[in-house]
């Protein structure tokens, strides 16, 4: 509870004082500034805590697992499955069929329009920001008992959820969740038939759908 309600209001203040000032350029200069940032928190803690990482203690409640039949699954990695799935389906509820949510896709699309009918976007921006930030930290504590928590144990996956966000598409909340459990399915069973490809499938896939279709598969055309 307190990791994600800390980083992201982290994040908050970053939005506020650093990305807000430069909201009016290129959304890329955006991206080197949380890129840049990104690497001096790293770093910073690498210097305090280094590189070899802590575990961290499955619950016990959540400490076993479950008897499938053809599968042996821990009980651990399915509270996470379904801990992510209703994560998952709550923000995407929050964005596509709430009053608020239809304020921050009205405010994306025309922020002047909407503060002239008496909506706070930069407030808004500033919150949703804040909330984006707070599901990593949610992630991170998820995987906390499966790897061990290091300062780089986010690095590797930035790449990766970059490749399935361009899958999906730009822009749709559920172009990246059915993408996301999509591209695990898919690395998964490369690492039982092909490992050596296991690396690099994702990567395949969206030169391919990238190739088919610019804009992903559940994104818009521009």
């Amino acid at each position: 509870v307190l990791v994600p309600l800390t980083i992201g209001g982290l994040s908050m203040l970053v939005e506020r004082f650093l990305l807000r000032r430069i909201a009016h350029l290129d959304h890329l200069y955006g991206l080197l500034l949380t890129f840049g940032l990104a690497l001096i928190f790293e770093g910073t803690l690498i210097n305090f805590f280094g590189v070899s990482g802590a575990r961290y203690a499955t619950p016990e409640i959540l400490q076993g697992g479950l008897n499938l039949g053809f599968m042996f699954l821990p009980t651990y990695r399915a509270w996470v499955l379904v801990a992510a799935l209703a994560m998952c389906l709550f923000t995407w509820f929050m964005i596509e069929r709430t009053r608020l949510g239809a304020y921050l896709r009205a405010g994306t699309e025309n922020s002047q329009l909407m503060q002239a009918f008496g909506v706070n976007v930069p407030l808004l921006i500033t919150l949703t920001y804040g909330f984006g930030v707070g599901l990593a930290a949610f992630a991170g504590v998820l995987a906390a008992p499966l790897y061990p928590v290091s300062p780089t144990m986010g690095s590797s996956l930035l790449i990766v959820v970059f490749a399935v966000v361009v899958i999906g598409g730009m822009g749709s909340i559920m172009g990246a969740i059915l993408t996301g459990l999509g591209m695990g399915v898919i690395e998964g069973l490369t690492k039982v038939y092909y490992p050596e490809a296991a690396n690099t499938v994702i990567f395949l896939v969206m030169i391919l759908v990238l190739m088919l279709r610019p804009a992903g598969l559940f994104g818009k055309e521009a």
